[in-house]
């Protein structure tokens, strides 16, 4: 059973889907895709149906990776599902652990930037109303951020438990 990672943000239209896209990436590279699950979802709904964002996506593909699916809101039954549920920034965190009822589901979340190991930000900033400088800030953390978690998953061994 593959180990299961949720990355949220706020519309589920920019940093997530773009999290989930960079984490697919790296996995595959990594021959890891079948011990690896990634999907992503939203704290709200503003955007639930939609796909990626053109800016995101175009961002994502000048390195060659690719976005998909559509957005969705996060779901408590999300909390059960998966083992690891990454937030962009704080205020998306908070809005998962209000969710969240017991210990139990509190305990696996966590900010993405906690992986971070070359940059300092403690948030993926949301690009959303700004130009494409913001959006390749967010591809380069994810991909740092992303880089560091597959290394700690291969580390802690977790992989091989699940």
């Amino acid at each position: 059973m593959p180990y299961k990672i949720l990355f949220v943000c706020l519309g589920n239209i920019c940093r997530s889907p773009a999290a989930e896209g960079v984490m697919n990436h790296i996995v595959a590279e990594a021959n890891l895709s079948h011990l690896i699950s990634c999907d992503s979802a939203g704290t709200s709904s503003y955007h639930v149906g939609s796909s990626p964002d053109k800016r995101m996506t175009a961002a994502a593909k000048a390195r060659d990776i690719v976005l998909q699916g559509q957005a969705r809101q996060l779901q408590k039954s999300d909390l059960d599902t998966f083992d690891l549920i990454l937030a962009m920034d704080r205020q998306n965190y908070h809005d998962i652990i209000r969710l969240a009822s017991d210990e139990k589901h509190q305990d696996k979340i966590r900010l993405m930037c906690d992986f971070a190991t070359h940059h300092q930000q403690t948030e993926v900033p949301d690009p959303y109303y700004g130009g494409a400088q913001g959006f390749n800030l967010v591809i380069d953390l994810l991909l740092d951020a992303c880089q560091g978690l597959l290394k700690e998953l291969e580390v802690s061994s977790t992989l091989q438990v699940k």
